[in-house]
């Protein structure tokens, strides 16, 4: 892509939408890529200006507030044996619960 200090009146020119489809497996015709070409411009001025607004004290980061793990620690803690947990299942084999088929798999 063209590049120029202020990133003013750049084009994405129709070979390069055509290359960035082909690298995508994306088939456009002729009127497409002009679309997109425009649509890409605009992406791209738009990036600028978020990238601006940013100054060089602020961190790039992927969430606006910190991200923490609620979930707890695993802890092994007495639970129900197998007979106990299968003693009113409906149906039951080789200590596993036994359901009906579905989707007619076999």
């Amino acid at each position: 892509m063209p590049h120029s200090r202020d990133g003013a009146n750049e084009t994405i020119s129709r070979e390069h939408v055509a290359h960035l489809a082909s690298l995508a497996r994306i088939d456009l015709d002729p009127d497409e890529l002009d679309t997109l070409g425009h649509q890409l411009r605009v992406i791209v001025d738009h990036l600028r200006t978020v990238q601006a607004a940013a100054g060089p004290d602020v961190e790039p980061m992927s969430h606006p507030i910190p991200v923490t793990n609620i979930m707890r620690d695993d802890v092994v803690r007495p639970s129900l044996s197998a007979d106990e947990a299968l003693a009113m299942a409906p149906a039951s084999e080789q200590q596993r619960f036994s359901v009906p088929r579905i989707l007619g798999e076999e």
